[in-house]
């Protein structure tokens, strides 16, 4: 069972913008990592290479955004197709808007054990009630994804797929402010995390992290414009 992590950055506004210290694309790709996804799609100009400078080191690949009068539902296409290419029976994706620059990697990996019991399922956390970020969801949604509208949100999307019935929709609580609290707040304001203090499962944080060496050659990012498949 293989999870990416699809980043959705498609300004470099929202892709360099602080976050503790830290742009919000690396710390979102640093967290993705810890938690267990993989493949990991940055969806992200980078016309004078910030946004890759941004994620020098990270084992991720670095994709330019679907023309703009395409929509969100294209970008999340596109970076669902390149992490299925990249990774062959990759079975979901977790979208992940890079405005909620918080969440932790224990909400990855919960998300990631979660879709091993409902596999045919969109899985959310969920945060005092409120639905957040990131939304995993099966590959096989990717053709009723293609036909949606271009003028919808990211979150509505999510509607019309449950709306539509190609998804059933279930939502966690995993305690973690950041799924819905996202970077216009600062991190020292967010609630107390209300969650695991370790994983539930055999996943241990931080431990794809911690098996590179610290003398080995940077990782990334890679960039492409054209998944081999197509």
């Amino acid at each position: 069972m293989t999870v990416a992590a699809v980043i959705l950055a498609v300004s470099l506004e929202t892709a360099l913008a602080d976050a503790a210290g830290v742009p919000r694309v690396r710390r979102i790709a640093d967290a993705a990592w810890s938690g267990g996804a993989l493949p990991m799609i940055v969806v992200a100009p980078d016309t004078d290479g910030t946004a890759g400078a941004a994620l020098n080191g990270a084992p991720v690949t670095l994709v330019t955004p679907a023309p703009m009068e395409h929509g969100p539902v294209a970008h999340i296409v596109r970076g669902m197709e390149f992490a299925a290419d990249e990774v062959s029976g990759t079975s979901a994706a977790l979208i992940w808007p890079a405005r909620l620059c918080w969440v932790g990697p224990e909400t990855v990996t919960s998300l990631i054990e979660a879709h091993g019991i409902h596999p045919e399922a969109l899985l959310r956390p969920s945060f005092r009630g409120e639905a957040g970020w990131p939304a995993l969801v099966p590959m096989d949604a990717l053709a009723e994804l293609r036909v949606l509208s271009s003028k919808a949100t990211p979150e509505e999307l999510l509607g019309l797929l449950v709306a539509g019935g190609a998804l059933a929709v279930r939502t966690i609580d995993l305690g973690d402010p950041g799924s819905v609290i996202d970077g216009s707040t600062a991190r020292e304001e967010l609630p107390p995390y209300d969650g695991p203090a370790e994983p539930a499962g055999t996943h241990e944080w931080g431990a794809a992290m911690a098996s590179v060496s610290d003398e080995a050659p940077l990782a990334g990012p890679t960039r492409a414009d054209t998944p081999a498949g197509s």
